[in-house]
């Protein structure tokens, strides 16, 4: 659940508000680069148990580009959502530029919703920058901070200033209604993969701004829902969507440089991934990538083969050569994605779209069914039976004279399951054999895609 009282942070293109943002949150969050137009969906945190914080994309980009026009419209609808679900909003203008005609316009916009407004005039860095504060005044507000985003100069001030209007207390936040522990899940995938059009559609709602043109996604951007399984349980889930994985010889500037970065921390901060495929382009060198570096981090697993409702249209209106029929391509496809994935632990695979609802339901069925299987505490007597038994079967590489014996098996971690095992040899297992333990033990224990390390 969300936490009771919500901030918006709003303002024109390039004034600071990401970094604002990420100086009230302690934590870099927000892609922070000086090419405006960066942030373009909403991007949420929660505050110290206090309130929750939204990051908005800039009000009034001009561009002459189409596809940015319409993008940029599509921020601004984000920006409108965001101030309709605030308490109160922040109104971050640029200090060093001075009151400009389109801060006047966004001051006008933001009346028009009867809300409580800061404004925030930032990137005042230095003492002799303040009489520019007054420059500001046109605006009309009557809550005014000078602030240094950069620095965190006045950055106390306007938290003190937010916990008297909303009234919260500062110093005790035991009473304060906390978040329900969440599952956390992240998209990733290559761009235009329609990872934002799944987060949209289990959310039901156009919060994620959804686009043909590649890249439109640049931050790692959270929403949370509720999900209630067949017994009655409701489960709490926080949904990341991530930017697009280019291929590294395709990563040209430092902004796909630091929406790749945020990917990959993105995967690092999560319990379950969900590798989103297209059902046309298949499988290749970045998914494969993806794959591994996933599996390495320990996180959970699945497949999803997206917009499958395109290659349904294709073998309604004629026969696709070297195909029976949509059953028989999928036979295909999922022998080709085990071949190329061999590596993964039986990750689960499912074909949907976002588009047309295809199975969808799926998705938050197998991230609950995942969480489960990933949760469990081993039996101790049938793990050590379990591993006995593969080890008796097929020995490892005898590695000097000594046959190789293995003593004891204990389950000493989870996210991922984590098997220490005492053997009369303290080296490591090659990749094959690693391989043909990690398979016997998940088939045992029924454990599909759920990573394992062997200590």
């Amino acid at each position: 659940m969300i936490l009771s009282k919500t901030i918006a942070l709003v303002g024109r293109p390039n004034v600071g508000k990401s970094r604002l943002f990420n100086r009230l949150a302690g934590r870099r969050i927000s892609i922070v680069h000086d090419q405006p137009g960066v942030t373009r969906d909403i991007v949420s945190s929660h505050i110290s148990g206090k309130y929750t914080l939204l990051d908005t994309g800039g009000i009034g980009l001009e561009t002459t580009d189409p596809e940015e026009a319409t993008i940029a419209g599509a921020t601004e609808e984000q920006v409108e959502v965001a101030v309709m679900a605030a308490d109160l909003i922040l109104l971050v203008v640029d200090g060093l530029e001075g009151s400009t005609y389109g801060d006047q316009e966004v001051a006008v916009r933001l009346r028009k919703f009867n809300k409580s407004v800061f404004l925030l005039v930032n990137k005042i860095d230095l003492d002799f920058h303040e009489e520019r504060v007054d420059d500001f005044s046109n605006l009309g507000f009557e809550n005014v901070f000078y602030v240094s985003a950069e620095h965190g100069r006045g950055i106390p001030g306007v938290e003190k200033a937010i916990c008297k209007e909303l009234a919260i207390d500062e110093k005790n936040h035991e009473g304060e209604q906390k978040p329900e522990q969440a599952v956390k899940i992240c998209f990733v995938g290559r761009p235009n993969v329609g990872k934002s059009s799944i987060s949209n559609a289990l959310i039901d709602s156009e919060r994620m701004i959804v686009s043909d043109v590649p890249g439109t996604t640049r931050d790692s951007v959270e929403v949370e829902l509720s999900y209630q399984t067949a017994s009655g349980v409701n489960l709490v889930f926080r949904l990341k969507d991530t930017a697009g994985v280019r291929n590294r010889n395709k990563v040209n500037t430092s902004l796909d440089y630091f929406s790749t970065l945020r990917t990959h921390q993105a995967i690092e901060d999560t319990d379950l991934v969900f590798l989103v495929v297209d059902a046309l382009a298949g499988i290749g060198k970045v998914e494969k990538k993806l794959a591994g570096e996933i599996i390495n981090a320990g996180k959970c697993l699945a497949i999803l083969v997206n917009k499958w409702d395109i290659a349904q249209e294709k073998f309604n209106n004629q026969p696709v050569e070297g195909y029976e029929n949509i059953v028989d391509f999928e036979g295909h496809f999922l022998r080709a994605l085990r071949k190329e994935l061999f590596f993964l632990p039986d990750s689960p695979i499912f074909f949907i779209s976002a588009k047309t609802g295809y199975d969808m339901e799926k998705v938050l069925k197998e991230a609950h069914a995942l969480f489960l299987r990933a949760s469990q505490d081993l039996s101790t007597s049938r793990l050590n039976k379990v591993m006995g038994d593969l080890v008796n079967v097929n020995q490892p590489r005898i590695v000097g004279k000594r046959l190789f014996k293995l003593y004891y098996a204990v389950q000493v971690g989870k996210f991922p399951f984590k098997i220490r095992l005492f053997c009369n040899q303290n080296g490591k297992f090659e990749n094959p054999y690693r391989r043909y333990l990690e398979k016997g033990f998940h088939e045992a224990f029924g454990l599909k895609g759920c990573p394992t390390k062997f200590e």
